[in-house]
């Protein structure tokens, strides 16, 4: 079978939506170590916004309320990314992750982005990054994207804080 692709103009990842074992705990992470805020709070769901939207992460227990995390090797979710205006905002960002005490699991600088890497509670992967100018992306010899994984200097990020 071959199934040519299909991407509308306006087709974006409108939201992630992740099963949690603790509400609470999950919220403590997702509201108040990243930033996000509470735009809906039901008995077993609450949804989070970056910007006033409905939600860009939602999180809930329906299924998983107490359970635990995915085993290592197992399908699924490997990270949600979210996606800061500047470098500026990915410093502010990873202050709250020092202060809070949560472990990076890596920091890369791809060429065409600067991420850093960690879970919530409940082991989901999630990317933190900035993009770069497009004009400052680094390109092959044939103008193709030449993307690479360099370590990321931390400590230099992090004095862009303030």
């Amino acid at each position: 079978m071959n199934i040519l692709p299909y991407t509308p103009a306006g087709l974006r990842i409108g939201h992630a939506h992740l099963k949690v074992a603790d509400l609470d705990r999950s919220l403590a992470f997702w509201q108040g170590v990243i930033g996000l805020a509470v735009m809906q709070r039901m008995p077993q769901a609450v949804f989070l916004s970056a910007d006033g939207y409905h939600h860009h992460i939602a999180i809930n227990t329906w299924e998983s309320a107490n359970g635990p995390q995915p085993a290592p090797g197992s399908t699924g979710l490997f990270h949600v990314a979210l996606l800061y205006p500047d470098r500026p905002a990915l410093a502010v960002v990873l202050a709250r992750l020092v202060a809070a005490g949560v472990k990076l699991d890596g920091a890369s600088d791809h060429g065409v982005s600067e991420a850093l890497y960690l879970r919530d509670p409940d082991g989901n992967g999630v990317e933190l990054y900035r993009d770069r100018a497009e004009a400052e992306w680094p390109r092959d010899a044939d103008g193709g994207l030449a993307m690479f994984t360099r370590r990321l200097d931390v400590a230099a990020l992090l004095a862009e804080a303030g």
